[in-house]
C-alpha cells in the first residue's frame, strides 16, 4: 500500500499529469485500487509487483509531486495463512 501525500496538499499537478501522461507505471507494476482522502490532501493506493525496483521506477516518476510512504501488505487470507498454517478467511 502506498501513502501519498500531495506536496503542498495541492492534488492538482498530479491529476494534471496523470491526464496527460497516464500513471507512468513500468510494466510489472499493476494498479489495483485508490482511496483519496475528503480534503484532497492524500491518496491510499493499491499496487503489486514481484519487483520492488519497479515500484521505485513508478515512484521516481512522481516523487516531485507527492512524498511517498511505502507499506507493505498482505491480503487477510495471505495473513490468515501465515498465522494458522494454511487456512482460514
Amino acid at each position: 500500500m502506498i501513502l501519498e501525500r500531495f506536496r503542498g496538499g495541492d492534488p492538482t499537478p498530479v491529476y494534471r499529469r496523470f491526464r496527460e501522461m497516464g500513471r507512468l507505471a513500468p510494466e510489472g507494476l499493476s494498479y489495483i485500487s485508490s482511496w483519496v482522502t475528503e480534503d484532497l490532501a492524500c491518496c491510499y493506493q493499491v499496487m503489486e509487483c514481484a519487483d520492488r525496483a519497479l515500484l521505485d521506477q513508478w515512484i521516481a516518476n512522481w516523487d516531485d509531486l507527492v512524498d511517498f510512504d511505502v507499506i507493505p501488505v498482505l491480503t487477510s487470507p495471505e495473513a490468515a495463512a501465515r498465522v494458522l498454517g494454511g487456512g482460514g478467511s
